[in-house]
C-alpha cells in the first residue's frame, strides 16, 4: 500500500493525470493520478490516508518549489490537475460526511476584476491541503461574499485582486465582512498587493504564493 502512495504523491509531484498523460516523457503509458488513487482506495486504503500521507505532502513539495522559483506557472497548474483527476475519486467520503476536511474556505475574485489564474492556484493548493473549497468565480460581489459565508459560517475567506483599480473593492468587501462577521478570517492576494494593504484594509493575511496561504489556513486548525 505505501508504495502505491508513494507513487500516487510523485505523480501528483510532476503532474502525472493518467495514464494517457505524456507528461513526464519517461512516465509515457504508465498509470497516473487518476488510476492510483482508486488503485489506493480498492486495496482499501482510508481516503483520509490518501490525503494525508500522498495528495497533501506533494502539494507542499510543489507550493514551495513554486515559492523558490524552481518551478512557475505552468507546472503548479499541472501538479494541480494530477492533484484534482486524484481528487475525484476522494470526494464522495468528504462529501457523506464519512472522511472529514480541515475546514471550508470561501475564495472569489473581488468585483470588477476577471482575473482567476492566481485564484484558481491557491483554490487548488489549499484543496490539496485537505480543505473544502468554495469557489464564487470573478467579479464576485460583496453581497456574494457575504451571502455564502451566511451558509457556511465557520469558513476562511480568501480574496483575490489582479488589477489596482479592483483593490478598493477588497477593500470595501473587507469592511463588510468584518463588520457583519468580525470573527472572521481574511486572507487577500494578487500582484498589486502588500503586507502593508492587507494591514491597512483590515484583512487578516497576506500572502504573495499559494503555499503561504496553505500554511496561515494550517497554523489555524492546528
Amino acid at each position: 500500500m505505501s508504495d502505491i502512495l508513494k507513487m500516487l504523491s510523485y505523480c501528483v509531484e510532476v503532474g502525472k493525470m493518467d495514464k494517457l498523460s505524456p507528461y513526464p516523457p519517461n512516465m509515457r503509458g504508465e498509470d497516473g493520478a487518476d488510476e492510483l488513487a482508486k488503485k489506493a482506495l480498492d486495496s482499501g486504503a482510508k481516503p483520509g490516508d490518501i490525503l494525508e500521507k500522498a495528495l497533501i505532502p506533494a502539494m507542499a513539495i510543489v507550493g514551495n518549489r513554486f515559492s523558490k522559483k524552481e518551478i512557475y506557472v505552468p507546472q503548479m497548474l499541472m501538479a494541480a490537475k494530477a492533484m484534482n483527476s486524484a481528487m475525484k475519486h476522494l470526494k464522495p467520503f468528504f462529501q457523506s460526511g464519512e472522511t472529514k476536511r480541515k475546514g471550508k474556505f470561501i475564495i472569489g475574485t473581488v468585483s470588477g476584476d476577471m482575473h482567476d489564474i492566481g485564484k484558481n492556484l491557491v483554490a487548488m493548493m489549499i484543496e490539496g491541503g485537505g480543505w473544502e473549497v468554495i469557489d464564487l468565480g470573478v467579479d464576485v460581489s460583496t453581497e456574494k461574499f457575504l451571502k455564502s459565508i451566511s451558509e457556511n459560517p465557520d469558513a476562511v475567506i480568501g480574496l483575490s485582486a489582479l488589477l489596482t483599480t479592483t483593490m478598493e473593492n477588497m477593500k470595501k468587501t473587507v469592511e463588510a465582512i468584518k463588520g457583519k462577521y468580525s470573527d472572521s478570517k481574511i486572507l487577500v492576494g494578487g500582484a498589486p498587493l502588500t503586507m502593508d494593504y492587507c494591514k491597512l484594509i483590515g484583512a487578516d493575511f497576506y500572502s504573495p504564493d499559494p503555499q503561504g496561504a496553505v500554511n496561515y489556513l494550517n497554523k489555524l486548525v492546528s
